[in-house]
């Protein structure tokens, strides 16, 4: 595991990597600790968060784009701007509409992303 970003108290975005999970959507940490990790998406359209679910909790903020987002069994267009709210073990994901950024937070911090 890379314990050196959580030593780390400012995160500038042109100084982090960008980790290529497909070709139409990346992801940067920004800080984390044991108990909270920042995440950034950059999809663009046509980019596809899988659905899936995971024991965090998790809230994200729409900076930018549009997306129809699947919590549970709720469809719903989002947009720069909006927000939203995953419980632990709620299947979830979304489909980018139109090219633009999401801002995660999860509690507990996502191991699975520092080993990738």
């Amino acid at each position: 595991m890379n314990t050196e970003k959580r030593r780390k108290t400012f995160f500038q975005q042109d100084e982090q990597s960008w980790e290529i999970v497909d070709p139409l959507l990346r992801r940067q940490i920004h800080g984390y600790d044991d108990k909270i990790m920042l995440v950034v998406a950059d999809f663009k359209t046509g980019g596809i968060g899988q659905l899936h679910q995971h024991h965090h909790s998790q809230v994200t903020y729409v900076q930018s784009g549009a997306f129809e987002m699947t919590i549970g069994e709720e469809v719903k267009l989002i947009k720069a701007g909006d927000s939203y709210y995953v419980p632990p073990m709620v299947m979830h994901g979304c489909t980018c509409l139109q090219a633009g950024r999401l801002i995660d937070v999860f509690s507990p911090k996502r191991d699975d992303f520092l080993d990738a």
